[in-house]
């Protein structure tokens, strides 16, 4: 990738393929482990595998290989044989790249013109490709800037279908590009595009259902990605809009239950965080909730558990042993106590931007510019 301000995608590759080949555990869970979607199999960013080394020295990763990538705020999707990476080349072709696994050699490439600009004051972090791919065994289900959905052949890279947002319902295409990294279950697809909420088949990308519908551009078209989870007993899909959380019936697009979420300009970005019957996020220039949810004989119920003045912004924080750890908008770390709403420490500024993968009691944090 190339340095600017960039997000250097490479690195973040790099770590996940050096860190289950550092394991001293044999047999199975020894074997290539896949990280199928956005923030992992279960979209918490708990990575279940061998244990990571005690430090991230030259001694205990060795890099087997290295290659260079287009920019790109989208994170690296790995099976136990290939990685898929995507990025905007030359400022007008999104790009996805099959790399394999051992050696990083090329398999298959795959392109389309859907380049665009965001608003100028956020130009100039760069109006790349920002959604992360959903892979389920089969299908590479790629998300462009333009408010497109693509399905690919993961072993070809063909097309197999494709979803043009703007076209399907007249909405404008998004200020700052198709930013929600898609949710696979089952059959189904859920994202948040065309300005709204919405289902697919998978195997056909038709559009099942489609609910939370907002105006699109620039104060509409959300940023975070939806969870699927069970809370108080019912599964849902629990989603973020720019301004409120949701909990979405998967089979109906019923809305189980709201809850306002005030940001400047609406800049909900993180992913919301379960934990037990609660959801926490933390929203830009604002604050962080946790919310309880309630359910009396099906009648749902949002309750303000707590909330502190820790201001996220776009990382999505990880929880270990019941306290959530996030980088906030003044690029300090922090770490919030789920249940009381204390923070108990916090950092000296480390990065513009983190992401965050845990492990046990370890957690491995990235930056923008690769550190």
């Amino acid at each position: 990738m190339q340095m600017k301000t960039c997000f250097v995608n490479i690195l973040i590759a790099a770590l996940f393929f050096a860190i289950p080949s550092t394991g001293v555990i044999s047999g199975e869970e020894n074997s290539p482990k896949p990280w199928d979607q956005w923030r992992g199999p279960t979209r918490d960013g708990q990575f279940v595998g061998p244990r990571w080394p005690d430090s991230l020295s030259e001694v205990s990763l060795v890099q087997e290989w290295r290659v260079d990538l287009p920019q790109s705020y989208s994170g690296p999707v790995v099976t136990p044989s290939l990685v898929f990476v995507t990025g905007t080349e030359g400022k007008k072709t999104e790009i996805v790249l099959a790399l394999d696994r051992k050696t990083g050699k090329q398999r298959w490439r795959a392109e389309w013109p859907g380049a665009m600009t965001v608003p100028f004051f956020a130009a100039s972090n760069g109006s790349w490709i920002r959604s992360t791919p959903a892979f389920d065994g089969n299908s590479l289900f790629v998300a462009g800037m333009r408010d497109v959905l693509v399905s690919l052949n993961s072993e070809t890279g063909a097309e197999q279908w494709r979803v043009d947002f703007v076209k399907e319902f007249g909405t404008p295409v998004p200020s700052f590009g198709f930013v929600c990294s898609p949710l696979v279950d089952g059959d189904a697809l859920y994202v948040q595009a065309g300005a709204s909420f919405v289902k697919l088949d998978k195997h056909t990308g038709k559009i099942l259902w489609q609910t939370l519908k907002d105006d699109g551009g620039m104060m509409g078209s959300a940023f975070s990605s939806p969870i699927v989870t069970t809370l108080v007993g019912v599964r849902q899909i629990v989603v973020q809009t720019r301004e409120k959380l949701a909990g979405i019936n998967p089979d109906t697009g019923a809305v189980l239950w709201e809850q306002k979420v005030p940001s400047y300009r609406g800049m909900n970005i993180l992913t919301p965080v379960i934990f037990e019957d609660a959801i926490f996020t933390s929203s830009y220039q604002n604050k962080s909730w946790l919310f309880g949810l309630e359910n009396n004989n099906g009648q749902f119920k949002l309750n303000e558990l707590w909330t502190e003045k820790a201001q996220g912004y776009m990382s999505t924080p990880v929880v270990v042993d019941g306290h959530a750890y996030i980088h906030l908008q003044n690029q300090r770390f922090a770490c919030i106590d789920l249940r009381s709403g204390e923070r108990t420490w916090t950092s000296t500024p480390y990065g513009k931007y983190a992401s965050l993968v845990a492990q046990e009691d370890r957690i491995l944090a990235l930056d923008q510019a690769g550190k």
